[in-house]
């Protein structure tokens, strides 16, 4: 009911009779006015404007320079506090949305339109407009729930929507994230509210599986007592003296069809996990072979039959 009622007043203003006696009155006015007083009165009303006009940039470049200096106060606020970054980054973008929104009404104002019809203009538009707008709407609303719940913080090693990468700021409609190769990707809150997030520093240690695949015949004694050995000489891994790891340890994981799976398990936290798992690549493919384990292969055995 009130769209409707803004709608037709914004109608009854802007109809197209209107707008043709306006201008009929406009050109009678020039026309019967002295030319001396029509430049005398363009003058006058263009020095108004101009002045409103330098008005409103001073509006604009002092409220620029609050919006600043107010971003950075709440920063450095929830800096000195120790507070959740995500949450600065947060408070930061939705603060600064509304102090523009302000800022821009405040220069509308300086200028002379009249800021009611300009409100009324926009709610006669707002059903357009929110249609134009239901992604950023959603978008919002994503990040307030990833602001709630926190699946993730300003920090954090992810995977979302196919990206793997540390979580750099989270505004009120999106969500930045930094790559391990250094690019920055932007993810819109939406889509990360309603998708899968992997986060791999939210939980500390971690444990790595190491799959290696050995012949059938395999000494499953001699490879366990190998893999320990190789687990036992990189001072990253932990074992049970530390909170939350374990001991590491081996175990039979599968009987392939040209292979047997083995399994080394063993425990780090997340700052050194790759560290460790590229160690460990590279530790066990050098090491094994030297004491008489060889990894196997895909082979195929074909037993020809003579011809009777």
């Amino acid at each position: 009911m009130l769209i409707h009622l803004l709608q037709t007043e914004v109608a009854e203003k802007f109809s197209a009779d209107t707008l043709v006696a306006k201008g009929s009155q406009l050109v009678e006015t020039i026309r019967t006015t002295p030319a001396n007083e029509l430049l005398q009165g363009t003058a006058s009303a263009a020095l108004r404007f101009g002045l409103k006009v330098l008005v409103a940039l001073l509006i604009y470049v002092v409220g620029a320079w609050l919006i600043r200096k107010t971003k950075k106060i709440i920063a450095n606020g929830f800096a000195k506090k120790q507070s959740d970054s995500t949450l600065s980054s947060f408070i930061q973008s939705m603060v600064s949305a509304l102090l523009w929104i302000v800022l821009i009404l405040a220069m509308v104002g300086t200028l002379g339109i009249n800021i009611t019809s300009f409100a009324a203009l926009l709610a006669a538009g707002g059903m357009a407009v929110g249609m134009a707008m239901s992604g950023t709407v959603q978008n919002f609303a994503g990040g307030l729930m990833l602001l709630a719940f926190k699946p993730f913080k300003v920090g954090d090693y992810v995977e979302v929507q196919g990206y793997f990468g540390w979580i750099s700021e989270i505004t009120i409609v999106h969500t930045k994230l930094i790559t391990t190769d250094n690019r920055e990707i932007t993810i819109p809150n939406g889509a990360l509210s309603n998708g899968n997030i992997d986060n791999y520093s939210s939980r500390d240690p971690r444990r790595i599986d190491m799959k290696i695949h050995l012949p059938y015949g395999s000494d499953v004694e001699q490879v366990r007592a190998e893999l320990l050995r190789i687990a036992s000489q990189h001072e990253k891994i932990l074992d049970r003296n530390t909170p939350g790891a374990w001991d590491p340890y081996v175990v039979v994981n599968s009987l392939n069809d040209s292979n047997v799976e083995f399994k080394l398990r063993v425990w780090a936290t997340g700052a050194d996990f790759m560290t460790v798992i590229y160690w460990l690549n590279e530790t066990i493919y050098t090491e094994l072979p030297k004491h008489g384990i060889n990894f196997a292969f895909p082979q195929l055995d074909v037993h020809m039959k003579p011809e009777s």
